[in-house]
């Protein structure tokens, strides 16, 4: 592949990421949640809590980022930190009631709205497009699993 394709292909890259960005945000906005936030409940939704170092597994979010994104979820009442039964230095993350009903409430509209969107879509076939972006996320990771 010569430079100019390779240019090509991450600008597309990009571009889908931007428009899905902005697609997403006008979902979860409505339920004043951020990205992060809806990522956080999404994960945490049906289970009985994470420790942090699964949620930043999980979510792809930096441990860093994740602190303050949590701080701010437990100021909004959504999550809560209970010591970990496992390890009593640790803790679980947990959706507070709040947070269940916001979880019960956002996801199914927002999975409704992604589900609408790839009606609309002109392929069929979601395994291969699965296939190619984690072919392209490997190019960038070395991995080849």
């Amino acid at each position: 592949m010569n430079d100019h394709q390779s240019l090509t292909t991450i600008r597309q890259l990009a571009l889908c990421y931007q428009a899905f960005e902005r697609f997403s945000l006008s979902q979860i906005s409505a339920f004043d949640l951020t990205h992060r936030q809806f990522d956080i409940i999404a994960t945490l939704g049906n289970t009985a809590g994470m420790t942090p170092k699964e949620l930043t597994e999980k979510t792809l979010i930096t441990k860093g980022t994740l602190t303050g994104v949590i701080n701010r979820m437990v100021e909004k009442g959504l999550v809560k930190r209970i010591p970990s039964s496992q390890d009593g230095r640790s803790q679980v993350i947990q959706l507070t009631a709040a947070g269940n009903k916001k979880f019960n409430k956002t996801f199914p509209v927002v999975l409704a709205a992604m589900d609408e969107a790839f009606s609309n879509a002109r392929f069929d076939d979601h395994q291969n497009i699965q296939d190619n972006l984690k072919d392209l996320r490997d190019i960038f990771t070395g991995d080849k699993q």
